[in-house]
């Protein structure tokens, strides 16, 4: 998929070393907002373990997940993903990005999100697709309420980081296709 600053493709095998640096010159800052990590999380191994997983998950209509790359260039500045995709009577998924903290602010997550909405829509069907947000994390409400997500709510104490059960803000974008 490819955008006016940035394009995405789905990670391969060797991919998993410049993955791995990604994360690690971002811990501090994706482990505020993420989920609790495995041990040996930040190992070309797991990295290589993650993409086989996201392949095969992709095969089965469960999981979409690209890297984020700047066009022109083949440096890995972030990662995105649809997960948790349903089908039958919900038809929707969940999404999720990480950016590397020193690209955030130019408008790329933004940039990904809307390309992955459009996949999601108009290539796999969906009727809905939805994210959960730490209440701080107002860049990144911020870059779906751009891309037509709407607030819904707050899930209480939803996801477990860093040992601390956290509040998430709920948001979702409908399919145009659908209303």
């Amino acid at each position: 998929m490819k955008g006016k600053h940035i394009h995405m493709r789905p990670l391969q095998r060797e991919d998993a070393e410049p993955l791995l640096q990604f994360q690690a010159s971002n811990r501090e800052f994706f482990e505020t907002y993420s989920m609790d990590r495995v041990e040996n999380y930040y190992s070309v191994e797991y990295q290589r373990s993650l993409i086989e997983k996201q392949q095969a998950a992709r095969k089965k209509d469960e999981e979409y997940a690209y890297g984020i790359f700047l066009n022109g260039e083949n440096r890995l500045i972030g990662t995105i993903n649809l997960f948790h995709v349903m089908r039958g009577p919900l038809q929707s998924a969940f999404i999720g990005y990480f950016l590397d903290r020193r690209e955030n602010g130019r408008g790329y997550t933004t940039e990904a999100v809307g390309l992955l909405e459009t996949f999601a829509f108009e290539k796999l069907g969906l009727h809905r697709i939805e994210a959960g947000v730490m209440p701080h994390n107002q860049g990144s409400i911020r870059v779906l309420e751009k891309s037509g997500f709407q607030r819904e709510g707050l899930a209480r104490k939803n996801v477990r980081i860093n040992g601390k059960w956290e509040d998430h803000v709920v948001l979702a974008a409908l399919n145009p296709a659908d209303e």
